[in-house]
C-alpha cells in the first residue's frame, strides 16, 4: 500500500519532496519479496560503490570505454569523492538541489551521476541531442540549480534558459576535481525515499513529464529484473546503446552491473555494426539495445562478433517474433524481451531462458504484479485486449503534474499500452493506447513534432502519427496541410525535415511527410488521429 508517512528527509532543498503527488494519488507499492526490503536510510552511491568494494575488492574493472578508459571500482569511488568535493565546497550544492547532466554515454557521465547522488543532490540526466527549447523546458520543470555539460554539447545548452543556474563544463570539472582529496566528503545520509533522480518522459500533449524516483527505486529494478531475469553476474561485461538519460539505459548499463560488481562498457555512439564489433573486441557478455539493432546486426553480417554474448535484452519497442527466431538461430542466444516505462523506472514484464515464449513479452517480473483491465477498470477475460496495469516496488510519481491521475488509477499504474494475456499469464503486445510513437526504441510524442512543424511558414496545420515500419517498428509520419502559396514538393519535404531537426532532437523528425488538402476531423472540429493511423497502415501495406 502507499506509504502515508515518508522518512525524515536529508534534503536541505525540499523542492522535490514538496512537489511529490499527494500519497492518495500514489500507486499501491508492493514489497512482497525479500530482495526489495530496504532500510530507512539509503544512498545509491554507497550501495553501488562502497558496498561492492567491501565485498569484492577495489580493483575490479568498473567502467570501460572504446576510448581506452578502464576504471576500477576503487578509481571510480576516488574520482566520485573528488567531484563531490567540488560540488559541495566550490559550487555550493546542498542536498536536494537538482543537477542537470548533459553528455553522451561515457565514464565521466556516470561519475557525475554517482557524485550527484552521493552528495544528496538529484540527478536530471538529459539526452545530448536535446535542443535549446527542450532544455529550457527541462530546466523550468526541474528548476535546476547547476548543469554539468560535456564541452562538445555546450552550444545548445548555452542557448537554453536555465533560470540562472550556472554551467560547468566537464573538462573544467575534471581539472578542479584533480586537486581534491580522494577521500572526499562523507556521503549524505539520504532517506531511502528521498528523490534521487528526475527522469523525463515525452507526453502526448507535447510537454514532457518529470518522473520522480527514490534511492530505493533505483536499486529495486536491479534487485527484480536485473537479478531475477537478466541475472547479471560479477564477471559479466555489460554494454549497449540506450542513452543513460533513458531509464532503460541507466538501469541496464550502470545500475544493474554495478549492483553486483560487474563491468560496463560505455559507448558514446555506435551503429549496430559498430556495437557488434565492440561486443567482440571487449568480450561483452550482456547487451541492452532495441529490436531494430539486433535485426541490423544480423543483416549486417556481424554475427561472429556476438559469439561471446550469454544474454541479450530487447526493450523500448515490440520485439517481432521473426527477429527473436533469427537471432536465436544465428547466435544461440534467446533474446529477453521486456516492457517497462520511465514512470516505473525499468522493465516490469519479461521472461528469460525456458520461460520465453516467442511472440510474447513474458509475465510479471518477480516483485511486480500485472493484469489487463477493461474500460471499466475490471480484469479482462483471457485473450481480450485491454489496458496493461502494473504495480510493484516502484511506481509513477510525476512532479507537480495533473496527469498523475491518468497514469495511476485505483492503485494501478496504467502504462498506456494495450495487451492481451493468455491463460498461463503470458502477455502479448497489441498496440500503444495513446499518441506515442515508438521508433527504434525512442518514445516520441506526436504533438511535440507537430508543434515543431507548424512553426514553419509553409505549414498551415499538421498531424503526426506512427506508421508501421519493418526496420524501426514505427516511423514518424506527418500529414501536412500547406499554407497558401506553397507547393508540396520533394524539396519542401527535405526543408521541413531539416527545420524540425533544428527545433527538437533530430531523432524525432518526420521520416515521411504527406501533403493533404485537409485533416480528418469530427463535426466539432476534433482531429481524428485514428483515421490517419488507419491511412498510414493502409499505405504501408499497399
Amino acid at each position: 500500500m502507499p506509504h502515508e508517512t515518508l522518512s525524515p528527509s536529508a534534503h536541505v532543498d525540499t523542492f522535490c519532496r514538496d512537489n511529490l503527488p499527494p500519497t492518495d494519488l500514489w500507486p499501491d507499492l508492493v514489497f512482497d519479496i525479500d530482495d526489495v526490503a530496504y532500510p530507512d536510510r539509503l544512498n545509491c552511491s554507497v550501495e553501488l560503490l562502497d558496498k561492492v568494494i567491501d565485498q569484492l575488492g577495489a580493483d575490479r574493472p568498473c567502467l570501460l570505454s572504446p576510448a581506452g578508459e578502464r576504471l576500477s571500482y576503487g578509481e571510480v569511488l576516488a574520482t566520485v569523492n573528488q567531484v563531490g568535493q567540488v560540488l559541495t565546497d566550490d559550487l555550493g550544492i546542498v542536498p536536494g538541489n537538482r543537477i542537470l547532466l548533459r553528455a553522451p554515454n561515457n565514464p565521466w557521465l556516470v561519475i557525475c551521476w554517482l557524485a550527484t547522488l552521493r552528495v544528496g543532490a538529484v540527478a536530471v540526466t538529459t539526452m545530448p541531442l536535446l535542443r535549446p527549447g527542450e532544455l529550457t523546458t527541462v530546466a523550468e520543470i526541474a528548476r535546476v540549480d547547476l548543469a554539468l555539460c560535456d564541452p562538445r554539447f555546450a552550444d545548445d545548452l548555452a542557448k537554453a534558459d536555465l533560470g540562472g543556474a550556472p554551467t560547468v563544463l566537464v573538462d573544467e570539472l575534471q581539472r578542479q576535481a584533480a586537486g581534491k582529496p580522494t577521500a572526499g566528503p562523507a556521503p549524505v545520509d539520504t532517506a531511502a525515499d528521498d528523490v534521487a533522480l528526475l527522469a523525463f518522459t515525452s507526453g502526448t500533449t507535447g510537454r514532457p513529464k518529470a518522473t520522480m524516483h527514490f534511492h530505493r527505486d533505483v536499486l529495486a529494478n536491479a534487485d527484480t529484473f536485473g537479478k531475477h531475469v537478466v541475472k547479471i553476474q560479477p564477471d559479466d561485461v555489460v554494454t549497449g546503446t540506450p542513452p543513460l538519460a533513458f531509464t532503460f539505459g541507466l538501469g541496464g548499463l550502470v545500475v544493474f552491473p554495478m549492483r553486483v560488481g560487474a563491468a560496463a562498457l560505455l559507448i558514446e555512439r555506435a551503429t549496430p555494426a559498430e556495437l557488434a564489433e565492440h561486443i567482440g573486441t571487449y568480450g561483452a557478455t550482456v547487451c541492452f539495445t532495441a529490436p531494430t539493432a539486433y535485426k541490423a546486426m544480423l543483416s549486417g553480417g556481424s554475427v561472429t562478433h556476438l559469439r561471446g554474448l550469454r544474454c541479450a535484452v530487447s526493450a523500448g519497442e515490440h520485439l517481432p517474433q521473426s527477429t527473436w527466431e533469427q537471432f536465436r538461430e544465428a547466435t544461440g542466444v534467446r533474446l529477453i524481451d521486456g516492457i517497462g516505462s520511465t514512470e516505473m523506472l525499468h522493465v516490469f514484464v519479461s521472461a528469460a531462458d525456458d520461460d520465453i515464449r516467442p511472440g510474447s513479452t513474458g509475465f510479471a517480473v518477480p516483485g511486480y504484479r500485472a493484469t489487463i483491465l477493461d474500460d471499466e477498470g475490471q480484469p479482462a477475460a483471457p485473450g481480450t485486449p485491454g489496458r496493461l496495469a502494473v504495480k510493484g516496488p516502484t511506481g509513477c510519481r510525476y512532479l507537480a503534474d495533473p496527469r498523475q491521475r491518468n497514469y495511476v488509477q485505483n492503485g494501478w499504474n496504467l502504462t498506456g499500452d494495450v495487451f492481451t494475456q493468455d491463460d498461463d499469464g503470458y502477455f502479448y503486445y497489441v498496440a500503444r493506447g495513446d499518441d506515442m510513437i515508438v521508433s527504434s526504441g525512442y518514445n516520441i510524442g506526436g504533438p511535440e513534432v507537430e508543434e515543431a512543424l507548424v512553426a514553419h511558414p509553409a505549414v498551415a496545420e499538421c498531424a503526426v502519427v506512427g506508421a508501421p515500419d519493418d526496420a524501426r517498428g514505427q516511423l514518424v509520419k506527418a500529414y501536412v496541410v500547406l499554407a497558401p502559396g506553397f507547393t508540396g514538393t520533394d524539396e519542401l519535404v527535405t526543408e521541413l525535415q531539416d527545420f524540425v531537426k533544428q527545433t527538437i532532437a533530430p531523432y524525432k523528425y518526420p521520416r515521411a511527410i504527406e501533403f493533404l488538402t485537409d485533416l480528418p476531423r469530427t463535426t466539432t472540429g476534433k482531429l481524428q488521429r485514428f483515421r490517419l493511423r488507419e491511412l498510414a497502415q493502409e499505405e504501408s501495406t499497399s
